[in-house]
């Protein structure tokens, strides 16, 4: 599997090493996390929201749920869920359901939880249900420079 071109350009761009994985194929953060068996909470995913402004990125472990209130008030945004038929557009190179969460390779906002900075790893859909990155906990930390971070989240 091939992981998205805005992607991979992306890292390039900022050097950041990285490994492929491949995994069966998936639906969901939590059956990635069960198929590749890795920790639920070094596997991020991301939710999509909009306003007037834009679009952002709230990147999140597997494990949590974003918290729209908190992430209202830590972008000081009225942001809501945003419908993937209407920013697919932007993510023309990834699969449905599989936006690499680095909403930065798309020109998105991004807001990362805090629960993320101090993983050993991390791990992350290339853009398909089938190929997963892992990353150091400092190259996920020096990818996402530029972001948001904040308490948006909580666990499921």
């Amino acid at each position: 599997m091939a992981i998205a071109e805005s992607l991979e350009e992306y890292l390039a761009s900022r050097h950041i090493a990285y490994e492929v994985f491949t995994h069966p194929k998936t639906s969901t953060a939590m059956q990635t996390v069960h198929k590749a068996n890795i920790p639920a909470d070094r596997m991020v995913k991301c939710v999509v929201l909009e306003d007037d402004a834009g679009y952002v990125m709230a990147v999140v472990p597997a494990s949590h749920r974003v918290d729209l209130g908190k992430i209202r008030t830590a972008m000081n945004r009225r942001l809501g869920l945003a419908m993937e038929n209407e920013f697919s557009a932007m993510l023309d190179d990834c699969t449905v359901g599989a936006v690499p969460p680095v909403g930065q390779a798309y020109g998105m906002a991004t807001i990362i939880a805090d629960e993320l900075s101090d993983q050993p790893d991390i791990y992350m859909e290339g853009g398909d249900h089938q190929a997963l990155l892992h990353l150091t906990g400092g190259q996920f930390n020096a990818l996402m420079t530029g972001a948001v971070h904040g308490d948006i989240s909580h666990r499921v």
